[in-house]
């Protein structure tokens, strides 16, 4: 019975890892390759998804509202990128004081009713708009499955950053990211690049916030929270995991998705077990801290090989 139900619930789990892997690459930008730490995405992963519910309810087609969102995240980068880069603020404080920002933006979005103290909640029907992705085709053999949408969207979405990050702009990028002082002295404009990282990263975010909004039929006000831990420990199991078989770049973007994948999997074996939903933040911490402790017991372990091998 038990294997039964958790094989049943293993297609949501594996597309909201897609999802969150979509996120989890514009963190990878930023922690990895930046090496930022950015929390204005538990900020612009709602926004994403409240500007994407809302265009929708106006009568503008999903996927141009998932553009809008994805432009929409730029913007919330943008904002980060300016305060760390023109306002010398340390960047991880620059990401507070956005997310800070982007709570007030996102209720103003979603029309919170001040008066009635009304949670904002933006629901949206399968059967009245023509939505980019649903749940409710979950099952369905077909191009509507969202696991077939997300896995196009995954691939283009991979192939474009691989061109981007091999071209002189993206390549200033990285180099940014491996050594500030050396990209400056050959002539990189570091804080354009810091910019642009956030920007991209809130972006993909972003558009990841309409991607789930649009899969599970609602946009909440508190969907963000604790994006950034969900986010970190796909990237974090992604590396850990493939690192050893993945040093392709685009493969290490892949590898994101596949934290985030395997993560949500995880989720769902762990709630199939009876842990209480209201339990899932204290898992996800420490899911994180085990994996982010793996590399350094692994590396610690490896030094006193060596020194006894001495």
């Amino acid at each position: 019975m038990f294997f039964t139900s958790l094989l049943n619930s293993m297609p949501g789990a594996v597309s909201q890892g897609m999802i969150w892997g979509i996120m989890a690459i514009g963190v990878y930008i930023t922690y990895k390759i930046l090496d930022i730490a950015d929390l204005t995405v538990d900020g612009s992963l709602c926004t994403g998804a409240a500007v994407c519910i809302v265009l929708i309810m106006l009568g503008v087609p999903a996927w141009i509202s998932l553009l809008v969102s994805f432009i929409v995240g730029l913007c919330a980068g943008f904002i980060t990128g300016v305060f760390h880069t023109t306002f010398g603020i340390p960047a991880i404080l620059s990401g507070i004081l956005t997310q800070l920002a982007l709570y007030s933006i996102n209720l103003h979005i979603m029309g919170w009713d001040q008066a009635s103290f009304s949670r904002a909640n933006l629901p949206i029907n399968a059967d009245k708009y023509n939505l980019a992705l649903s749940s409710r085709y979950l099952r369905a053999f077909s191009f509507q499955n969202p696991i077939i949408v997300l896995l196009i969207c995954i691939l283009a979405l991979i192939a474009i950053l691989y061109w981007f990050f091999g071209t002189e702009l993206g390549s200033s990028l990285r180099a940014t990211g491996a050594n500030g002082n050396m990209a400056r002295a050959n002539g990189i404009n570091t804080n354009r690049t810091k910019v642009l990282a956030l920007m991209i990263s809130n972006g993909l975010v972003s558009l990841s916030g309409g991607l789930l909004a649009q899969y599970q039929g609602f946009a909440d006000i508190n969907m963000g929270r604790g994006a950034i831990v969900i986010g970190l420990a796909a990237v974090i199991i992604g590396e850990v995991l493939f690192s050893k078989v993945f040093k392709n770049f685009a493969l290490l973007l892949l590898s994101c998705v596949f934290g985030a994948i395997i993560y949500y999997i995880v989720i769902q074996i762990v709630l199939k077990l009876g842990l209480s939903t209201d339990d899932l933040k204290l898992l996800s911490a420490i899911v994180v801290a085990l994996f982010l402790a793996v590399p350094y017991w692994k590396a610690n372990y490896a030094s006193k090989h060596v020194k006894k091998g001495v």
